[in-house]
């Protein structure tokens, strides 16, 4: 246990940021899943769950939880499977 303030203040911050980082990241990979599903069954909505998988890996970028080059890489694994399956 922190005996400092500033460490203290520290460890509350730190689980702040590691509750919003484990959220982003669940449904990130919730809205992942829900797209390559979505693709294997050929649903006629494909295009917009994608869309939204897109949307959540950016943002998760953007934040710092993805490095910007896994974002680019999953982006691309997941167009190429669209376009696989059209």
């Amino acid at each position: 246990m922190p005996n400092v303030k500033s460490a203290k203040k520290r460890v509350k911050v730190i689980s702040a940021k590691t509750a919003r980082n484990k959220a982003i990241k669940s449904a990130l990979r919730t809205a992942v899943k829900k797209a390559y599903v979505s693709i294997e069954a050929g649903n006629d909505d494909k295009n917009e769950i994608v869309k939204l998988a897109f949307k959540k890996i950016d943002q998760a970028a953007a934040k710092g939880i993805l490095h910007k080059n896994t974002a680019a890489r999953n982006k691309s694994s997941l167009t190429k499977r669209l376009n696989a399956s059209a």
